[in-house]
């Protein structure tokens, strides 16, 4: 398989270096602005907002992180 390296790893962060892992990074992006307007456009108060966006929030970065680590650069060279 050949190696990707879609992410790099900044401190604790990964800023995307190819065009897969921008418009993976994007489309996360994209999917939680319109989460929370469809959250905030039903909510009475800021607390209701967040309970609303929270779950959706955490899912999509948690599984941007995950396909971050694994094809990032620092991942591969470590697994050696």
């Amino acid at each position: 398989m050949k190696n990707s390296n879609w992410f790099k790893k900044v401190g604790l962060i990964f800023v995307p270096v190819s065009i897969v892992g921008a418009i993976l990074l994007l489309l996360t992006v994209a999917f939680c602005v319109t989460v929370f307007v469809a959250v905030d456009r039903q909510s009475h108060s800021v607390t209701d907002t967040l309970y609303g966006i929270f779950p959706s929030f955490v899912s999509a970065f948690t599984v941007l992180f995950w396909v971050a680590n694994n094809t990032s650069v620092e991942s591969r060279t470590s697994l050696k």
